[in-house]
């Protein structure tokens, strides 16, 4: 059954039917010069070949089966790997509106969902790479195992020997799709029935040693199970109401040391004050516009990758909670966010996340938008390399990944490379139609956090910040 996508999957996928859920992943990899083209093409070829999602298409099944993975006979790398050269002046904003208008494109489903382009021609002979690929295809760890197949450890390039076989793409034929549906549908109801059967029998065992045991278990996974799937009707916040199709990214640099000190000194994680750096611009900026709130909802991704499990895919569940952001105190708001955190992690539904998302890609598309319209902002922390790597002997300076918003008026994606932190902000201009207000709350809020780890000596003084100017072309005149 590894040719149908995974549930989870295939819930993003279908809910690209609204244009405003797509889960388009964008990154923007910042290089000290031009890579060599040739060295570049061998290693997405390699890419390619070794990584079956990048060489397939999704075709449609015959619910309740999932869509399926099939390679693609008309496969052309030189469609996926393109090459461009920037417009004068060659700044980094040109690469960000590249990745802006990536972030809001649709991928031809008739072709494996990715594309990478080198960017040549930026100012003092700098390159860029803007990759898109599709959720579905890589989580943030299985894309960073993903890069780890295009970088070196040093700056000339490694032999990597000869390229492996190019995999074969058997034809489809007129009934395939309703022969691979039933041979689902049988292996399915096979697995429930075993499932059922053992399950059963373990539950009753169970039941009859610890009664009352059993009884709260099943309760309370019933109850992790609504929290997980639950519609919200409104919005927490008053202000980030609206949502759009177009997009806004910008970025912004932060010291990695102080973060993690920071998150250590409250007995947290760094995904916790990264969560509080967020919540602390979040409210700034509600205070900017007159709406303090008391707490907002946030979906975060959640690695489910197991032992085992093949390098890239997409190995992540997405839970929902309520996270504080009245709270003023930055160490205050690392402690308990890592509480909030921590339970969201320990949920029951957890282990149930694929029979879930099998379930939600049975119910009306209208309601399942209704889960994911009105959560408030995503969060997602990426552990990254924290050694200097190149490409085609070209050195990656920086790293920024912008995660999708499906639904959500912002998503704010850390990512990590050697001793900074790198945020990736992609906002929906319908919720925050004054990015610059909010790029700026959002700065202020990770100062307050990274002041926490600070030595006692410099508590006063202003944190470090490094940030790029995200100056926006101006409107055309009506």
């Amino acid at each position: 059954m590894t040719d149908f996508m995974r549930n989870t999957d295939a819930f993003a996928y279908a809910m690209e039917a609204d244009a405003r859920l797509r889960s388009t992943v964008v990154s923007i990899v910042m290089l000290d010069r031009s890579p060599d083209w040739d060295v570049l093409v061998d290693r997405f070829e390699r890419v390619s070949r070794q990584m079956p999602m990048f060489r397939q298409r999704v075709v449609p099944t015959m619910p309740p089966a999932p869509p399926r993975w099939v390679y693609d006979a008309d496969f052309d790398l030189r469609f996926h790997v393109r090459r461009v050269t920037a417009p004068a002046p060659g700044t980094f904003d040109t690469v960000l509106e590249m990745a802006r208008n990536a972030a809001m494109a649709e991928f031809d489903h008739a072709r494996p969902m990715w594309t990478v382009t080198l960017v040549d021609g930026l100012a003092e002979g700098a390159a860029a790479l803007v990759a898109q690929l599709h959720h579905s295809m890589a989580d943030g760890i299985g894309a960073m195992q993903i890069a780890m197949l295009v970088f070196d450890l040093q700056e000339e390039p490694t032999d990597r020997g000869p390229l492996p076989p190019v995999p074969a793409a058997p034809a489809i034929g007129p009934l395939d799709d309703v022969r691979h549906a039933l041979a689902y549908d049988l292996a399915l109801a096979g697995r429930l029935l075993k499932g059922s059967t053992l399950g059963g029998a373990k539950a009753l065992l169970g039941a009859l040693r610890d009664p009352a045991g059993a009884s709260r278990t099943a309760v309370g996974t019933t109850a992790s199970v609504y929290r997980t799937v639950r519609p919200i009707g409104s919005t927490a916040s008053s202000v980030m109401t609206g949502r759009r199709l177009t997009r806004e990214l910008g970025v912004h640099e932060i010291p990695l040391a102080p973060l993690k000190e920071a998150a250590h000194r409250s007995g947290a994680r760094l995904n916790d004050a990264f969560l509080a750096g967020v919540t602390g611009g979040l409210r700034r900026y509600h205070e900017h516009h007159g709406a303090p709130v008391h707490e907002l909802n946030v979906t975060m991704p959640i690695s489910i990758r197991a032992d085992g499990d093949a390098e890239g895919g997409n190995r992540i569940t997405l839970m929902r909670f309520a996270v504080p952001v009245s709270l003023a105190d930055p160490a205050e708001r690392v402690s308990e966010t890592r509480v909030r955190a921590r339970a969201a992690v320990q949920e029951p539904s957890l282990a149930l996340t694929q029979e879930i998302a099998g379930g939600l890609n049975l119910l009306p598309r209208w309601y399942v938008g209704a889960i994911l319209r009105h959560v408030d902002f995503l969060a997602s922390c990426v552990p990254g390399v924290p050694v200097p790597v190149w490409v085609g002997g070209a050195k990656v300076t920086m790293q920024y990944a912008f995660g999708p918003t499906i639904g959500a008026g912002v998503n704010i994606t850390l990512f990590s490379y050697e001793d900074t932190c790198s945020l990736g902000i992609n906002v929906d201009s319908g919720a925050i139609p004054d990015f610059e207000v909010f790029h700026e709350c959002l700065v202020a809020g990770f100062d307050e956090v990274i002041a926490l780890g600070l030595a006692p000596a410099a508590e006063t003084a202003p944190a470090p910040r490094r940030t790029r100017a995200v100056k926006r072309p101006a409107k055309p005149k009506t």
